[in-house]
């Protein structure tokens, strides 16, 4: 977890995510990444000059047998505050509608609901749990499917709800994220989502995994190419680039 944990302040100084004294929600889906974020962020909260608070949220999509429970707990040990945004997402996506391509609306649905329960709170910065991996599958992503160069940004300010979004995790490999949760014993919930395991994103992460033989470095030069060019909002603060190790 140290090398996360040193990984992760990096990547807030060189993009200059979190201010002294700022609260900063957590996003938690309940899956590896975003518990890792808050873990991580809750130990650095600790020691970083100014310092920080940290508040967990979770947006509860109404998925039949779905235990939210253990979250509950986990941020009840970490001493951080829990909020469960209930929802009926579930019902209205995969039953009412029937989508079959959910994924699009379903993040709409979830940005819609975690920014309402942001401003209720009064806090306007929140962090998202995209990694390294993320990253470079995003920008694969993007140039097949949209034919341009693009990624989400570091940082991004949305102007029309005052809430700055963060990505702490982009220089943290999703290999290191998996083994730290085990090796911390994370309340990882199951993803019992029916689209889960069958979208392009799956598709472009197992095509990059084909790839990476005879191209070990494939996503080294792709992301920092990202930061080199850079593309919009990507040139951090200072050029430290190393990549993750696993």
């Amino acid at each position: 977890m140290q090398k996360i944990l040193s990984l992760l302040r990096r990547c807030v100084e060189d993009y200059a995510m979190i201010a002294p004294g700022e609260r900063v929600a957590v996003g938690v889906s309940g899956g590896k990444d975003s518990l890792v974020l808050l873990t991580a962020l809750v130990r650095l909260s600790k020691f970083y000059p100014g310092g920080f608070s940290v508040e967990a949220f979770t947006v509860d999509m109404g998925t039949p047998g779905l235990d939210l429970s253990p979250l509950d707990d986990y941020c009840r040990d970490l001493g951080v505050p829990f909020h469960r945004i209930p929802t009926q997402m579930y019902h209205v996506i995969f039953e009412t509608r029937q989508e079959k391509n959910p994924c699009a609306l379903c993040a709409k649905m979830r940005r819609g609901s975690l920014h309402t329960a942001l401003l209720d709170a009064g806090i306007h910065k929140v962090a998202l749990g995209h990694h390294y991996d993320d990253a470079v599958e995003t920008f694969f992503l993007s140039l097949f499917y949209e034919g341009r160069l693009s990624c989400f940004y570091p940082v991004t300010y949305l102007d029309r709800t005052d809430i700055t979004q963060i990505r702490p995790l982009l220089y943290v490999s999703e290999g290191m994220i998996r083994d730290a949760a085990v090796r911390l014993t994370l309340p990882v919930v199951h993803n019992p989502c029916p689209a889960d395991g069958k979208t392009k994103r799956q598709e472009v992460k197992e095509l990059i995994a084909s790839l990476e033989p005879q191209y070990p470095k494939l996503k080294e030069y792709v992301f920092s190419s990202m930061q080199r060019l850079p593309l919009p909002h990507w040139a951090p603060c200072n050029l430290r680039r190393r990549p993750p190790t696993e």
